[in-house]
């Protein structure tokens, strides 16, 4: 049973203080150490005059040898109004002090740094008028790594052990409680196994000592990445160290404040403790007097931004800060109150490098089962033959598989088990694409289950304990398991053994659940109960309710134990047909959908023997649910009879194509479905042959396959990728059949015909593509018009064809007027039909507002995706319910104008009041290095611009929600995203062996000044050039203080501050399009969309590539990360028109002049501003470290005049380019 910790007076008053102000800490140590200039003479002191190893730099010891100058330090920051003071201690542990050879001193520099507060407190006492200042024992974070290997050529390797660092720190902690800290505080943290051992160590203080004592937790960042040093993210961090439950977490050192913003906004969303942040003046300048960039203004100016934001409860200083940057922080916050603690959420959560959540999306959890020895004959036979390596690869294979945890099990009697668990484990930690999901450790045995959490830094789960052993055994490694910091898996077994029947599952969880809870701490979320999984199908009577028994037990358990989770180890169920793959991957996958449907929260699993539900031979589908559920005595029979005609291994991935011996009808259903093209051409000849018309081909069997296409699709069963494959098969098989067909085509049937284009000026088509194959797929005759195609076309093509329903696509703003223009002119020519509105600029609240008044005698309705287009079609072209599908959508429309109107009242400031509150930045700091201002022509090597390629929005285009890689873990479209970009890496590689691409650029860099908001380029010798037009923001934010941006106040307003703007043009040139095209002519959709949207990942590569180059070139230090560079996680921005903080499109046509793009790069504007060919990009460079990213959101007529005006362009062109920032 945990301890009962009596909790100190420091808690008491911080609690009583921080709920006033925010609380001062102190500043940098070493940096005021410098300015006393000692020399190893100093260092050593009278103590160790003789010692044989040189002690300069080493301040800790000055603890002893200069006390006063450390007490002297002390008193500054006193006086400058910090309320906690840090000992000088940050090498205070015996490991720490172990290179200077000074081990056996360390409790003497505790005592010695714990003194030297004290007497600063007491020598300033009546100076501060006896303010209660309180210390902090400083835990610095060793020179070692628990994590980290310290020999490149063995990974495994470590220079620390968990049980070392924890005995150090427990030694430090003893002496600085001793001593009289009021605070415990380890800082500067960069590997999390290094600050979970000193959590364990300190906690053994606080238990042998029955008091506990505030502690705080400190985390950093040394560079822009968003990770510690051993690769953990912030939500990590704080998932790794929650169980300590610190009085206060925060960061310190590495950065400045600016740059630590964002992390500490995630930190105080997901902590539901105190924060803190005591951040660097900035970053190292040899120059500067501190040795930092920033002056206490600045410090403090950045950290009020924390304290306005509620984002902190103590504030202070790292390294470069001083006394007066406490004094000015202090003098800058002391209006502010400090941040209300969060409320941690009801989610179950884990930790690798990386936070998993168990929640709405992540809903259930896979974990990979083949890192066991006694589960994976591979991967025993590679761990017993000392293939660490190989066995490495196996675990990596399942996170790539989707896998959310990695279960690892060493229980094997002829491998030392203990060994192998800290070397596999510290592998693991060398290979972040297997370190950033949690870890699973697996086994019977204590002592491996303890050495393993003693090797993750990250929130893993032990599995499994019981109560087989009795209630003082598993209350004893429940509570070692909390310390550690893990979550936990308990079996249902209890002291009379496993069990087998529902209510004893449930009696035995229960029965944990109290015990850990209530007795051991454990929060519910941390707790997940495996109630057996047991083997069905052995024709032993006993077995048969088994797996009737754990369903039936699931539902019962997260009712009797809220919160905790439920899970199983999936492969037990099927051990009876071990070798008959094909029978194993149905069990587990019919077992697996009802256990879900109960309620079951993650299994372990090998996602490789799963096949597919839908899938299942119906047949063997009806047998195993038989099995399962004991329907009949002779179930279990019936499905050996079944098995033993099977091949013996036969699985799905491995499978031959049994449908070849399908009937003709059902052969051609199948390769629709499937998307498959090898052999339809054959079997719609022999269709043709069979049939009396091709047309029947068509309405019969191709027909058929569509059919389940469209309803799967419609269900959810089916992901867009799956269905334009489907598209490609059936396209394949009409185009074979078209020479054949009569050639009136009046003659196909289909259930609507549909007419779609991109409106005039616009050349993007990737969406209307996809809407026209998933229409098709649902048996719409579709006629697709392409890009760019003008109102009168479309009208004289309608004219024609009679469409039921007429699609306008549109990317850009101006497409949004051409719409308009659309549907007006359809009521002038006398068109009654209803049309479908889509593409991304488009909305429901455009549609209601500005297109469907217009359009009065049919009906306009917005269809914001792919997947929803069949459902709106048959609501329009129902006989039965169509009317009043068209009465609701107009009625809905009305109501939405109404009550837009309403409450469309926007406060505005008036241009003045806006530039007065706009960002104002020191452009005296301005250190730009580009001075070569002459356009400069790029050719992008295909090889180097693959790296650079962000994958997320690839996926997004085909409507898979999901960020890359994370989305191959999605429980419900997962592995239909690996086989997308399988079939994109095929392409991809295809498209470089075959020379399509020809990736080109341009830049220019200029000298700037701005004007309000404008920015005039000038060239060498200052002669003007152009000038940039942009807009401010002017809604009414009404909160003080706030800011007003426009991108023009980015750049300095002084010509002789020398500051500069930068423009560039990327294409992927027109021979993607062209590649495209070949692909459409061939029937062949899905590789045309495809082409299409990895055309516009490489342009988009292309110009995050550029921009790299650019700010290198003007003087950045940065090295390659694509996670940093997706984030935007550097200095300076890279708008492009059209973005919410330049909506104006026409401002493109400026850099086409100036930088030539059509006649260097072969790029060209459309009369609307969209860029030619649609994989090409434009935008411009601001260089300033202050300049970010806004929403421009609406501006008032005067703006608006004052802009057209200056732009010579009439109201009504200005408005259509502008209307999404204006209010009517």
């Amino acid at each position: 049973m945990s301890t009962k910790l009596i909790k100190t007076k420091a808690f008491l008053y911080l609690d009583e203080l921080s709920s006033k102000r925010i609380v001062y800490m102190d500043g940098g140590m070493g940096t005021m150490i410098q300015k006393y200039r000692f020399e190893e003479t100093d260092y050593r002191g009278s103590k160790f005059q003789n010692h044989k190893i040189d002690l300069k730099g080493n301040n800790d010891i000055l603890n002893i040898t200069k006390m006063e100058a450390i007490k002297e330090i002390h008193k500054q920051y006193i006086l400058s109004g910090s309320d906690i003071i840090e000992t000088n201690t940050f090498n205070g542990t015996s490991i720490a002090q172990y290179d200077y050879n000074l081990e056996n001193y360390a409790a003497d520099i505790n005592i010695f740094g714990v003194r030297a507060v004290k007497e600063a407190i007491a020598e300033t006492s009546e100076k501060v008028n006896g303010r209660k200042i309180l210390i902090a024992g400083a835990l610095g974070p060793t020179n070692r790594t628990a994590s980290i290997s310290p020999d490149v050529e063995d990974p495994s390797a470590r220079n620390v052990s968990f049980d070392e660092l924890s005995e150090a720190y427990y030694d430090q902690a003893k002496t600085l409680y001793e001593s009289g800290v009021d605070i415990l505080l380890p800082e500067t943290t960069f590997d999390t196994l290094n600050l979970k051992a000193a959590i364990f160590g300190i906690r053994q203080l606080f238990n042998e000592v029955s008091i506990e004592l505030p502690l705080f937790l400190s985390v950093t960042f040394s560079d822009k990445s968003g990770r510690t040093l051993s690769g953990q993210t912030i939500e990590a961090f704080w998932e790794s160290i929650r169980h300590s439950k610190p009085y206060a977490v925060g960061m310190n050192c590495g950065l400045g404040a600016a740059s630590l913003y964002d992390y500490m906004k995630t930190l105080s969303n997901v902590a539901d403790t105190k924060t803190f942040c005591y951040p660097n003046a900035g970053l190292p300048n040899p120059l500067s007097e501190t040795g930092y960039d920033e002056t206490p203004d600045m410090t403090a100016k950045d950290l009020e931004l924390f304290a306005k934001e509620s984002l902190v409860n103590f504030v202070g200083g790292c390294c470069g800060t001083t006394p007066n940057h406490i004094q000015a922080i202090v003098e800058k916050l002391s209006k502010y109150k400090g941040r209300a603690n969060s409320n941690r959420d009801s989610f179950s959560t884990f930790s690798g490098l990386e936070l998993l959540r168990k929640d709405d999306i992540n809903n259930f959890l896979l974990i990979g089962e083949r890192s066991n020895v006694t589960g994976s004959p591979k991967f025993s036979r590679l761990i017993k033959d000392g293939d660490f390596e190989g066995a490495l690869e196996i675990a990596k294979q399942q996170v790539e598989n989707g896998a959310h945890i990695i279960d690892i099990n060493f229980d094997e009697g002829l491998i030392d088990s203990e060994a192998c668990m800290i070397k596999f484990l510290n592998l693991v930690a060398s290979e972040p694409d297997i370190s950033r999901v949690p870890i699973m450790i697996d086994s019977s045995k204590w002592s491996v289950i303890e050495e393993g959490l003693k090797c993750i830094q990250g929130r893993g789960i032990v599995n499994s304990i019981s109560l087989k052993e009795g209630e003082v055994e598993f209350l004893k490694q429940a509570e070692k398991i909390l310390e550690y910091g893990a979550s936990v898996v308990v079996m249902a077994f209890d002291e009379s053994g496993q069990a087998t029947e529902t209510d004893h599952k449930v009696s035995i969880s229960k029965r944990a659940y109290n015990l850990l809870v209530d007795k051991v701490g454990f929060s519910p979320e941390d707790i997940i109960f495996d109630s057996n999984i047991l083997t069905i199908g052995t024709g032993i009577d006993e077995h048969k309710n088994y797996a009737v028994n754990f369903l039936d037990a699931i539902p019962l358990i997260k009712k009797e134990c809220p919160g905790s989770l439920t899970s199983g180890g999936l492969s037990n169920l099927s051990f009876a047909f071990r070798g008959n793959n094909k029978v194993r991957e149905a069990m587990h996958s019919v077992f697996l959908f009802h256990a879900i449907n109960k309620g079951l929260d993650m299994a372990i699993v090998n996602a490789g023997m799963l096949e597919v539900y839908e899938e299942i031979d119906k047949d063997l589908l009806h047998i195993i649910e038989n099995v399962i559920f004991n329907k009949s005595d002779n179930s279990t029979e019936v499905l050996i009879n079944y098995a033993s005609k099977l091949t013996s291994n036969q699985s799905s991935q491995e499978k031959e194509e049994e449908w070849m011996s399908f009937d003709l009808e059902k052969r051609i259903a199948h390769q629709v479905i499937k998307g498959l093209t090898s052999n339809i051409e054959n079997d719609v000849e022999e269709a043709r042959l069979k049939y009396a018309s091709p047309l029947e081909v068509i309405e019969g069997p191709l027909m058929d396959g569509m059919k389940i296409v469209g309803t799967l699709f419609g269900e959810g069963k089916m992901f867009l990728p799956q269905v334009v494959k489907s598209a490609r098969s059936m396209k394949k098989a009409v185009n074979y059949l078209e020479p054949f067909m009569e050639k009136d085509k009046n003659n196909v049937s289909g259930i609507g015909k549909i007419l779609i284009a991109t409106v005039k000026g616009d050349v993007h088509d990737i969406g209307k593509n996809i809407v026209s194959v998933v229409a098709r797929c649902n048996g719409y005759e579709v006629e697709d018009m392409g890009v760019m195609v003008s109102c009168a076309d479309i009208i004289d093509r309608a004219k024609d064809l009679k469409p039921d329903i007429i699609g306008l696509s549109g990317l850009i703003t101006p497409s949004l007027d051409e719409m308009i223009t659309n549907v007006t002119e359809f009521k002038k020519n006398g068109i009654n039909t209803p049309v479908l509105i889509g593409g991304a600029t488009t909305s429901k609240a455009h549609t209601a507002l500005k297109i469907a008044p217009n359009y009065p005698n049919e009906v306009v309705v917005h269809v914001p995706d792919a997947s929803l287009v069949v459902g709106v079609c048959k609501d329009l072209l129902s006989p039965k319910n169509n009317t009043q599908f068209k009465e609701n959508i107009k009625k809905s429309q009305v109501e939405f104008a109404l009550n837009y109107n309403k409450n469309k009242k926007i406060k505005f400031l008036s241009l003045e009041e806006a530039r007065k509150n706009k960002l104002k930045i020191n452009f005296k700091k301005i250190n730009n290095k580009i001075n070569d201002y002459s356009v400069k022509k790029w050719e992008f090597d295909i090889n180097e611009i693959i790296q650079y390629i962000d994958w997320s929005p690839f996926f997004w285009t085909w409507e898979l929600k999901g960020v890359y890689p994370n989305i191959f873990r999605n429980k419900k479209y997962g592995n239909q995203a690996k086989d997308l970009f399988v079939d994109a890496e095929k392409i991809l590689k295809r498209m470089v062996s075959d020379k399509v691409l020809s990736l080109k650029g341009l830049s220019k860099i200029w000298n700037a000044y701005s004007v309000d908001e404008d920015i005039v380029l000038t060239d060498n010798d200052g002669t003007e050039i152009e000038t940039l037009n942009f807009l401010r923001q002017q809604a009414d934010k009404s909160t003080k203080n706030s800011k007003y941006y426009c991108l023009s106040d980015f750049v300095s307003d002084k010509k002789t501050d020398d500051d500069i703007l930068g423009a560039f043009a990327v294409t992927a040139g027109k021979e993607v399009d062209e590649y495209a095209s070949s692909f459409e002519l061939k029937g062949d959709d899905y590789s045309s969309i495809m082409i299409k949207a990895i055309g516009d990942r490489l342009a988009e590569a292309c110009s995050e590539f550029l921009h790299y180059k650019i700010r290198v070139l003007n003087g950045e230090n940065e090295d390659f990360n694509l996670k940093s560079l997706i984030k935007e996680e550097y200095s300076g921005i890279r708008p492009a028109h059209g973005y919410p903080s330049i909506p104006d499109h026409s401002e493109k046509s400026k850099i086409w002049s100036l930088l030539e793009v059509e006649k260097n790069i072969g790029a060209s504007l459309t009369e609307n501003f969209a860029l030619n060919p649609p994989s090409s990009i434009c935008g411009l460079y601001f260089f300033n470290p202050e300049a970010r990213y806004f929403n421009l959101g609406k501006i008032n007529n005067s703006q608006f005049e004052i802009y057209a005006n200056k732009k010579g362009y009439n109201i009504e062109r200005m408005r259509s380019l502008l209307q999404n920032n204006l209010i009517d």
